[in-house]
């Protein structure tokens, strides 16, 4: 070492520059993570909004349709279209929710 600094320290200050590059990106990364993962439950959620979905029948009641946001029945993964909504209603054992109106939609 003559009169600058040394290859130790050069090579301690390339490994600060990269810790703070490698923790730039990981913050980079989560807040892109967190940006995909919103994006996909509005999806999920437009999607329900524009679905329905049919509660099976139980022992003394008939079945239900549901708007597919309706929270009264859960069940995330079996929308129905439409059509397949309005087939349903026309159906003598299958009613209309009565909290989510789900034949609202359907005129």
């Amino acid at each position: 070492m003559t009169g600058g600094i040394s290859r130790l320290e050069k090579w301690r200050a390339t490994r600060e520059y990269l810790a703070w590059q490698l923790r730039h990106a990981d913050h980079r990364i989560r807040e892109l993570e967190a940006l995909e993962q919103r994006e996909r439950h509005l999806r999920e959620r437009a999607r329900a909004e524009r679905s329905w979905k049919i509660q099976p029948q139980r022992s003394s009641s008939s079945a239900l349709l549901h708007r597919g946001n309706c929270t009264l029945y859960r069940n995330d993964s079996g929308f129905i279209s439409r059509d397949e909504a309005i087939i349903a209603l026309a159906e003598p054992d299958i009613e209309p929710c009565q909290i989510c109106n789900p034949q609202t939609g359907l005129r």
